[in-house]
């Protein structure tokens, strides 16, 4: 249970747990978006083709995406600090083994380990400051940690470029390493342990590797199937992922200590603010994947242009997103929630544009500026939509699951979107008609998104957080303002 008082903001341990929090997602988060810039480099360096760069990305997803809710419970039953650490020493041990990859099977493998540590890191950076630091000084610390992450996920595209044409795409992981290493020496020296004194019972290991089986077989077919054929391996593969996450579901109804609580979809408002994210972030994650091997591979961007030619996307987001949240507290979510995957939609078929010849002013900025925009008006109130939903007692659980779902929605656009689209490419190739077709696969799924919101969320204001997210931390977990906006 929380410590009626807490740490002050302003004082040294507040200050050194703050910079701690920020330090350690802001790993997680650079790791985020500098990797899509050095794919094509990492292509022609391993000598592999499309289905080696899904890996690379889909490799710390998919134990990212699986892990979260683990990770998270993990240090509210066994010590913040001390999974916050762990995770931490694990990312920098891997992202070593990433920078000194010598094929791109051992990148991969070690992108998978990457991932099991960011799991511990991104719930637990939040988690350490909403439980220690004061309660009146929460929200102000919120805040920071929200702005300094996000400047974070700015800055990447550009560290990343400028990385990859400097120096090597291996000093795009090599750079986590002191980053982790400092976090992990503030949160030992200065930062103390907490965990949820309530908690109790096992943690629910079933549902954990159910759900690592049954997401690794799934990407595994998507993949490998189109790239290798659909033989007995992909097959497999797709079968005991799709029963694995059946079984999944039926261990979530009897766990006592579920991941996935399913009783929290009873609330149509936030199955479908989840819905909303699922098919949104999906768009998101699949775009600016095939967006950066576009404006390399077919546009003959350098690896530092294509990573500043996208920064106006995370700028936008950056500063709009505390804007959209004040309008959304006045209008309610239903409204942004419908016009947001709009006009996101509509950047996407602007990106339809974006082909060899075209000018980076004419067609990647304004399809990047309107794609930004879209995402800005969307993201704020949909945090507060699958927040409202619950009661304040649910939130933690609920920005968790939301969380999670925007992961696996990348997780999945990732393996499915190229195939779809039907682009099939070897090491700097370039992506041809399919990207055009990606794009407008991408937008009818944000607008999808739109009418899903239209016809499930409400119309009242209802409950807005205190963090306004950017696209790399939807849904973190806030500071809930009351439970009056429950769901009936």
């Amino acid at each position: 249970m929380r410590d009626s008082t807490g740490i002050p903001a302003s004082s040294a341990t507040g200050r050194w747990l703050i910079a701690a929090a920020v330090l350690g997602s802001g790993v997680a988060f650079l790791d985020g978006t500098v990797v899509n810039v050095a794919l094509p480099a990492i292509a022609r360096d391993l000598d592999t083709g499309l289905s080696g760069q899904q890996w690379v990305l889909d490799g710390y997803l998919l134990t990212l995406s699986a892990l979260l809710l683990a990770g998270g419970a993990a240090g509210d039953r066994y010590g913040r600090r001390r999974v916050f650490v762990i995770g931490l020493g694990v990312f920098a041990v891997a992202s070593v083994a990433c920078g000194l990859a010598p094929t791109v099977e051992w990148l991969i493998l070690a992108r998978i380990v990457q991932g099991i540590g960011a799991a511990a890191v991104v719930p637990g950076s939040l988690a350490l400051i909403d439980a220690e630091i004061a309660d009146e000084d929460r929200g102000r610390a919120i805040g920071l940690w929200a702005g300094m992450s996000g400047a974070t996920s700015a800055l990447g595209p550009f560290v990343g470029g400028w990385l990859v044409d400097a120096a090597s795409w291996r000093w795009v992981f090599l750079i986590s390493v002191p980053l982790a290493c400092g976090a992990m020496w503030i949160a030992q020296r200065h930062v103390p342990e907490s965990r949820d004194g309530e908690s109790s019972g096992r943690l629910d290991i079933a549902g954990t590797v159910a759900v690592v089986v049954g997401l690794t077989g799934v990407v595994y077919a998507l993949i490998e199937g189109p790239a290798q054929g659909w033989g007995p391996p992909a097959i497999l593969a797709a079968t005991v992922g799709v029963l694995a996450l059946l079984i999944f579901l039926v261990i979530e109804t009897r766990a006592t200590n579920p991941l996935l609580p399913l009783g929290l979809f009873r609330s149509w408002q936030f199955t479908g603010a989840n819905l909303t994210t699922l098919v949104v972030y999906a768009a998101l994650g699949g775009a600016l994947f095939l967006l950066a091997l576009q404006l390399q591979q077919s546009l003959g961007y350098s690896a530092l242009e294509a990573g500043v030619a996208t920064v106006p996307f995370t700028i936008v987001m950056l500063f709009g997103s505390p804007l959209s949240g004040k309008i959304a507290q006045v209008t309610g979510p239903r409204l942004p929630m419908t016009v947001g995957p709009l006009v996101a939609a509509a950047g996407l078929a602007l990106m339809m544009r974006i082909v060899p010849g075209s000018h980076y002013t004419t067609s990647v900025l304004p399809a990047v500026l309107v794609f930004g925009l879209g995402m800005t008006i969307t993201v704020a109130p949909l945090t507060a939509a699958a927040l409202g939903a619950v009661g304040p007692q649910h939130a933690g659980t609920a920005s968790g699951v939301n969380n999670a779902v925007a992961r696996v929605a990348g997780l999945l656009s990732v393996a499915v979107l190229p195939a779809a689209a039907g682009i099939e490419i070897g090491p700097g190739q370039p992506l041809g008609d399919g990207f055009g077709t990606a794009m407008a696969v991408s937008a009818v799924c944000c607008a999808a998104g739109g009418v899903v919101a239209l016809v499930s969320i409400r119309t009242g204001t209802g409950f807005v957080p205190h963090v306004q997210p950017t696209p790399e931390h939807a849904c973190q977990r806030p500071e809930p303002a009351s439970d009056s906006h429950r769901d009936a």
